[in-house]
């Protein structure tokens, strides 16, 4: 596609300018906005057979130019981490457990009117306070 020049500058850095513009003025939240309305226009107007059509039209893309090893080797990756996920989870819960299982005791130790520090809350390990 060839580039049209007016005022020196082209259409593209013009687009990419008042996009910068835009980006600073409205925020990421705008962009969001504008986002999820296209999504839900294109799939009142086109429905769930234009996303299974693209997809597999991308799948087919993907497996032309990367072969089919490559699913192979992502889902191998996919599967790896569910397994870590699975074992973390299974930690994090022992923990509570454990955490859970002393908490009469300090419960009972306290003497003053605060509530028991205990396991932590339901956020225990999700980096959250």
């Amino acid at each position: 596609m060839a580039e049209e020049k007016k005022g020196g500058m082209t259409v593209a850095e013009a687009g990419r300018k008042g996009g910068v513009k835009v980006a600073q003025e409205r925020g990421r939240a705008f962009y969001e906005q504008i986002g999820k309305k296209g999504g839900e226009t294109v799939k009142a107007e086109r429905g769930h057979e234009f996303y299974e059509k693209i997809g597999k039209k991308g799948g087919e893309s993907v497996r032309a130019s990367r072969g089919p090893e490559f699913y192979s080797q992502i889902g191998h990756k996919g599967g790896q981490k569910v397994r870590e996920l699975i074992e973390q989870g299974k930690r994090l819960g022992k923990a509570n457990a454990a955490a859970a299982a002393k908490a009469p005791e300090i419960a009972e130790s306290s003497s003053d009117d605060r509530a028991p520090m205990g396991s932590g809350g339901l956020n225990v390990g999700r980096g959250e306070e």
